[in-house]
């Protein structure tokens, strides 16, 4: 699509494997607004910095990436106090990358030195080209 954009979501991985096995993503603990800006066709990374949340292991790998599907965002009840929103998503085969050797070449990550504030706010819209290098990276091939 010509109008689509790319992004990066950061979740933990277990938690980017719950999304992938439902076909969903959740951002910034379930919060609705970020989901607003997403519209069907747009593509997704999922960046992964530990296995676990909050506490899980170091991992810092790209973990899941597809392409949003109708763009409707839709409320869920997990539990009584918590009822994240989601938007669905069209999962795309793919292997793991480390984000390690990719930094160098990522426009969107300004500072080299501490690219982890890139990632700050939970979700981050990044050029094409980018995407496309990570994409690449995982294997990942649209269509």
């Amino acid at each position: 699509m010509q109008d689509s954009q790319c992004w990066i979501g950061v979740v933990s991985r277990e938690h980017v494997q719950r999304g992938v096995a439902g076909g969903f993503i959740q951002l910034n603990h379930g919060k609705r607004a970020p989901l607003q800006k997403l519209k069907a066709g747009d593509r997704v990374a999922m960046y992964s910095p530990r296995e676990a949340y909050p506490d899980g292991a170091p991992l810092q790998a790209f973990t899941a990436i597809g392409e949003i599907a109708s763009g409707e965002v839709y409320q869920v009840e997990m539990a009584p106090d918590f009822k994240p929103y989601r938007v669905d998503v069209r999962f795309l085969s793919c292997e793991e990358a480390s984000i390690r050797p990719l930094i160098e070449g990522l426009g969107f990550i300004r500072d080299k030195t501490h690219w982890g504030a890139a990632f700050r706010f939970g979700y981050v819209r990044v050029p094409s080209e980018d995407f496309d290098r990570i994409a690449a990276a995982m294997h990942a091939r649209f269509d």
